[in-house]
């Protein structure tokens, strides 16, 4: 390589090395704005969960988004100038203001919705609007969509990111081969109601999907592009949000059924359907069988073959953009539902009926349910409601 190749790679390495580490002033708009996109106060009644301002509760999720991008280093402070809020982040691409300005103008919309949603008189008075804080901003390797997100995740934990639905769902990302600490780059979530409810919530929340039309729309196509512009692909969690994918893409999947949809001129995404994260307590539940604990375990196993399968899937899209989406299906379903079927069996086992590594081991090679594995891509019957938070 000659002198001036070296200098020319040596030069292009540390601008990008400086595009990486710059500081870049956010103004976030007025306080009343960002008092509504924040969900601020996020945790109070009489007390104060965590009697936070303003400006620490934005620090807090722009530092989870930082954080979840990959920059590790970078530094978050907001204040106030006059009425409005500013974000200082260093050590970020000097073009980050894009995809936040993004969220925030989306969420603008959301709240226009959910004013009128209130002065319709639907809005009930357990709801918060809960724009998706915390998320990967910029290095996002997919994205799920879900119903809504729980009251807790909010008002506890103060992190999207925090819940049964979403720890279990990165657990089976770990075990596709995705590790622990990029799980989050995984599970950009869009949620067709920003509403963060009770879990009890799910049947009241179904009449205000067309209040929210237009943040739903919007945060689809603007979440499934990549920061390259190809595009990302996207799980489809639950019956509530299936239905809303056809009635709005007009993709009509079943379970592990995979199709595409077109956010926006000449895009197509990679949609695959699947179980809600959360689905599998119930229909491992014995009591919607008349206590019979054999047929719980063997609807439990075929949901837990699926769910392996459609992680599989977003993890092997994920991390190889452009992948074929149906030759991925294939091999996840090949390798989970047949091949490594006893291994299905075992997680079962110790992550749903929480039995000792040993005892999943012993329990998966009895005959009782070698011969439950041998069905295990068996369609569910009966068909059982799926949870919709």
């Amino acid at each position: 390589m000659s002198k001036l190749a070296v200098f020319t790679t040596a030069l292009a390495a540390l601008t990008l090395s400086a595009a990486a580490h710059a500081d870049v002033q956010i103004k976030l708009g007025s306080q009343e704005r960002v008092t509504h996109l924040f969900a601020y106060p996020n945790n109070c009644s009489v007390i104060c969960f965590r009697n936070w301002t303003l400006e620490q509760t934005v620090a807090h999720y722009l530092t989870q988004s930082v954080q979840r991008d990959g920059y590790s280093a970078a530094k978050v402070r907001v204040q106030r100038e006059g009425h409005d809020v500013y974000a200082m982040i260093s050590g970020v691409p000097d073009d980050y203001a894009k995809p936040l300005h993004n969220l925030l103008d989306a969420g603008d919309l959301a709240y226009n919705d959910a004013s009128k949603l209130n002065a319709d008189g639907k809005w009930q008075y357990s709801w918060y609007l809960f724009l998706p804080l915390g998320m990967a901003l910029e290095n996002r390797k997919s994205v799920e969509l879900l119903h809504f997100p729980p009251d807790n995740s909010l008002t506890q934990y103060q992190d999207y990111l925090r819940s049964a639905t979403t720890d279990r769902w990165a657990t089976l990302l770990t075990v596709n081969g995705v590790a622990a600490e990029q799980t989050p780059g995984y599970q950009t979530i869009i949620d067709i109601a920003p509403i963060a409810a009770p879990a009890s919530a799910g049947k009241d929340l179904e009449g205000v999907y067309g209040y929210f039309n237009d943040y739903q729309t919007t945060m689809v196509k603007q979440l499934t592009l990549s920061g390259k512009g190809s595009s990302l692909p996207m799980v489809a969690f639950g019956a509530p949000v299936r239905a809303w994918i056809k009635q709005q893409y007009g993709a009509d999947l079943a379970v592990l059924g995979l199709g595409s949809i077109s956010p926006s001129a000449g895009q197509k995404v990679p949609v695959l359907a699947a179980n809600h994260p959360s689905y599998i307590w119930q229909a491992a539940n014995k009591d919607n069988y008349d206590g019979d604990q054999a047929k719980a375990d063997a609807v439990g196993l075929t949901v837990m073959g699926q769910d392996l399968s459609a992680a599989c899937w977003q993890a092997g899209m994920g991390k190889v953009p452009g992948v074929d989406p149906q030759a991925t299906l294939t091999q996840c379903t090949q390798n989970w539902q047949v091949t490594n079927k006893v291994q299905t069996c075992e997680l079962f086992y110790t992550s749903v009926r929480n039995l000792k590594p040993e005892d999943a081991k012993a329990k998966c090679s009895t005959a009782d349910v070698s011969s439950v594995l041998n069905q295990l891509t068996a369609p569910i019957s009966p068909a059982l409601p799926q949870p919709s938070l």
